[in-house]
């Protein structure tokens, strides 16, 4: 699958990727911060002034968005972006054996394959 950018507006398009990347780099240090409030080994000043961070990064990425009229660019991307990492969790989950897809027994032997070579040679 292919990240398609508007090449007519290749501006937008950069923009709006760096934009995505920048929203899951932001998802990641949510995470982060909550794993660290949760160990509590955090002060309450500390969280608050994490918090005030997260939030200030937050209103800052939708204005860019807003300012640069990327939200629309910005969620397709996204949206493209969690379709690949969707394909890539699955053929993890779900992993092909490539030997089946080349008619290989189990042995490594081209049975299959060689046998329909030859019946259409």
């Amino acid at each position: 699958m292919t990240i398609e950018i508007d090449e007519n507006n290749l501006k937008e398009g950069v923009l709006g990727l760096v934009i995505a990347v920048v929203e899951i780099l932001e998802e990641a240090l949510k995470i982060q911060a909550l794993k660290r409030m949760d160990s509590g080994l955090l002060s309450d000043e500390e969280i608050e002034r994490l918090g005030k961070s997260l939030m200030d990064l937050h209103v800052a990425i939708e204005q860019i968005k807003t300012d640069q009229g990327l939200t629309k660019t910005v969620g397709e991307i996204r949206a493209e972006l969690d379709d690949i990492v969707d394909d890539v969790v699955e053929k993890m989950v779900n992993p092909v054996d490539t030997r089946d897809l080349l008619g290989q027994d189990t042995a490594g032997n081209m049975g299959e394959l060689w046998k329909r070579e030859s019946e259409i040679c």
